[in-house]
C-alpha cells in the first residue's frame, strides 16, 4: 500500500476532526462531550491551544451550543435543548404543514398500537421481564426494543408537532401581515 492510499480513506475515529479547522475540531469536541468539561480538556481533544479553545467556547456559549459553568475550572456543556431547537426549526423549514401532520398520524397511530398492546400509557410505565413473562409471542429483547421504539417515536411525535406548530404560526402570521 502506498503512502498515498493510507490518507485516502476516512480518518480514525479518535482522529475524525483532524483535518477540519480548529473552529470544527472544537465544534465536534462538543458535540461528543457528555459533561462538563474544562476548555483545557476541550483544547487537548481538539488538537489547539487553551486560548483559542476558550475563544470559540465563548462564542459557542453566546449562541447557545454550550453551556459555561462557572467555577475552578470554568467548564463547558453541550445545550442539548440548542440542537432540540435546530433540529425542530429544520424540521419546519424543510417539510410542509400537510408532510408535517402526516408524519404526526403515522407517529401518533404506532404510539396508540403500542399502548393498546401493552395496556399502558408510556413505555416507562412497563416492566420488560414481566411484559416478556407474560407474552407468548416476544422475548424480553422484542420487548426492549418495542419499549425503545415506543419511547422514539413519542419523542419524534413531539419535534414534528413543535415544528408543525411553528409552521403553522409562521404562515398565519404571513397571511395576517
Amino acid at each position: 500500500m502506498s503512502e498515498t492510499d493510507a490518507s485516502d480513506g476516512p480518518p480514525p475515529f479518535e482522529d475524525a476532526f483532524r483535518s477540519d479547522d480548529v473552529e470544527q475540531r472544537i465544534y465536534g469536541t462538543v458535540l461528543q462531550t457528555r459533561e462538563p468539561t474544562a476548555a483545557s480538556a476541550i483544547a487537548d481533544a481538539a488538537d489547539c491551544d487553551p486560548k483559542t479553545a476558550r475563544k470559540y467556547l465563548g462564542w459557542f456559549g453566546k449562541l447557545g451550543i454550550v453551556t459555561r459553568h462557572d467555577g475552578h475550572p470554568t467548564t463547558y456543556e453541550r445545550n442539548d435543548a440548542y440542537f432540540a431547537w435546530r433540529r425542530i426549526n429544520q424540521l419546519a423549514a424543510d417539510h410542509s404543514v400537510e408532510d408535517l401532520q402526516e408524519r404526526v398520524r403515522e407517529l401518533t397511530s404506532r404510539i396508540t398500537e403500542y399502548e393498546a398492546t401493552y395496556d399502558a400509557a408510556s413505555p416507562a410505565a412497563i416492566d420488560a421481564v414481566a411484559a416478556a413473562e407474560e407474552s407468548d409471542e416476544r422475548t424480553i429483547d422484542d420487548v426492549y426494543s418495542d419499549l425503545a421504539d415506543w419511547a422514539t417515536a413519542r419523542e419524534e411525535r413531539d419535534r414534528y408537532e413543535r415544528a408543525r406548530q411553528q409552521r403553522t404560526g409562521g404562515e398565519r402570521e404571513r397571511a395576517s401581515g
